[in-house]
């Protein structure tokens, strides 16, 4: 009677089924491909702060000193000029505090030599959209400290170019229109005022949306569930066949 109460020999057999094996070399390697490409965001997202903070401890220096400027993210500098009240940009769908408003871009004409600049002066609160909002301009030269912004990612348009009337209404920066439309010969400088001043509006610069961590956080995620799937794999795979019985015992 021992013998009877022994198992069958093929009911633990791995046998996972055609389309299990299917899914899982399907999805496996999708799960493991986003793990580790979130990994190399996170470490992009490290490189980027390590960067910005480098250049931010750096001492201010003036603009013109700069041999390459446009290499020089996020670069402390001074300068100095008279804001063209002519060519003014209203950078839309800017939130602060849960309040709708515009970021000012304005060009900037430099004292002595040196081709105009645009410069971000900061958020403006926009309430009521039936009109713009209101945008003084120093009368007098301004002495400014400012950092200088990466380049504009480029492949978009801001679908708003053939917008008349100043100041214009703009969804995204984008230095070859506005330096057509302001006349100039190339594209200009972007730079944002780092400390508030007559020309500055609000300047709380919202952070990087998304940090080194989190991307972390997604690549764990995501190697999770591919531990999951193969764990499933192999339970579907040992699990006892459903379709025995015990009809050889006596």
């Amino acid at each position: 009677m021992g013998s009877h109460m022994l198992p069958s020999s093929g009911r633990n057999r791995f046998a996972p089924g055609w389309p299990l094996w299917l899914f899982t070399l399907g999805f496996l390697p999708v799960l493991i491909s986003l793990g580790f490409w979130q990994l190399d965001r996170a470490e992009e997202k490290r490189s980027f702060d390590r960067q910005l903070s480098a250049a931010r401890e750096q001492p201010s220096v003036p603009l013109a000193s700069l041999e390459s400027p446009t290499t020089a993210a996020w670069r402390a500098v001074t300068l100095q000029g008279y804001f063209d009240p002519q060519w003014i940009w209203l950078l839309d769908n800017r939130i602060r505090g849960g309040v709708a408003g515009v970021e000012v871009v304005q060009l900037l004409r430099l004292a002595g030599s040196g081709d105009p600049v645009l410069i971000n002066r900061g958020w403006l609160a926009w309430t009521d959209r039936s009109q713009l909002p209101p945008v003084s301009t120093p009368a007098q030269p301004e002495f400014l400290y400012a950092e200088l912004l990466p380049p504009v990612e480029s492949g978009f348009t801001l679908g708003d170019n053939d917008a008349s009337g100043w100041p214009r209404l703009i969804s995204r920066i984008e230095l070859d229109a506005m330096a057509t439309q302001a006349g100039l010969t190339a594209e200009p400088l972007l730079l944002r005022l780092r400390e508030p001043g007559a020309a500055s509006f609000t300047l709380d610069w919202p952070g990087q949306p998304t940090s080194a961590s989190k991307h972390t956080g997604y690549a764990v995620q995501w190697f999770a569930m591919a531990v999951a799937l193969i764990a499933l794999f192999v339970w579907a795979g040992l699990r006892p066949d459903s379709g025995g019985n015990n009809n050889n015992e006596q």
